[in-house]
């Protein structure tokens, strides 16, 4: 797969060294053109459709994050690229595909091109096809969550979504009702393994049953069979559409 990309980097020597890299070990990215601040930017993506923007942190008239707020919503994935560790977080917060730290490691380098390639390849292949979950069968199975004066049964198969709330987990059901419980997300990740759940945010574990539409854009995103719409994490999107033919 071809990934239509960008540099945006001010330092013109790391823009070569990273064109170069690019053209020997990942020779499957075609480089549609370079910035050196984010007005360049701006314009070279909203000029074409791309799939990966390769994105230094610090440049001129603003930073990494001011131009992905002037662009919106977004198809393309983001690879930061940076000296700086300390923007790790807000790179998670801004649906970063992965984050590189300068001097690049070519190692590293592939890891995150594979990993584009990855999403898109998964991407692609669902754009004209009928949402359907590989594990869409009936769950028979059932949880039991405490309460005060005892416990409560429930079906997996009525579970919609599950939210962590600190320490506490939020259980959305498909009669509108929600349960809070004294336990974590973690709890519940491990709890319904197998059952057709799918971690795909920090906070959030879906019902990959009810999902009846995927959204392109930064992160991406899940609508569910209620219409709520919970966001996807970089790191999760992959491990998501591997649930869908």
């Amino acid at each position: 797969m071809k990934l239509k990309s960008i540099i945006v980097e001010d330092e013109e020597t790391s823009r070569e060294i990273l064109k170069n890299y690019l053209k020997k070990y990942c020779p499957n990215v075609e480089i549609k053109g370079e910035a050196a601040n984010i007005n360049e930017a701006l314009e070279l993506i909203r000029g074409q459709d791309l799939d990966l923007v390769f994105l230094d942190v610090e440049m001129p008239y603003g930073n990494a994050f001011d131009l992905l707020d002037k662009v919106g919503d977004r198809n393309f994935e983001t690879v930061f690229v940076t000296a700086y560790n300390h923007y790790a977080i807000e790179a998670l917060n801004a649906h970063a595909s992965y984050y590189l730290m300068k001097p690049i490691a070519i190692d590293d380098l592939i890891k995150a091109v594979d990993y584009v390639v990855e999403i898109k390849t998964k991407e692609d292949a669902l754009q004209d096809q009928v949402l359907v979950p590989k594990t869409s069968k009936n769950v028979d199975g059932k949880i039991t969550i405490p309460q005060q004066d005892g416990f409560e049964i429930i079906s997996i198969a009525d579970i919609l979504f599950c939210k962590a709330d600190d320490n506490y987990t939020e259980i959305y059901l498909n009669n509108n009702k929600r349960k809070i419980v004294s336990k974590t997300l973690k709890h519940f990740e491990e709890t319904l393994k197998g059952s057709s759940f799918a971690r795909v945010h920090k906070s959030y574990l879906v019902n990959v049953n009810e999902v009846v539409k995927y959204v392109k854009g930064k992160g991406g995103s899940v609508i569910l069979s209620n219409g709520k719409e919970v966001m996807v994490s970089p790191s999760k999107k992959s491990e998501l559409l591997s649930y869908f033919k």
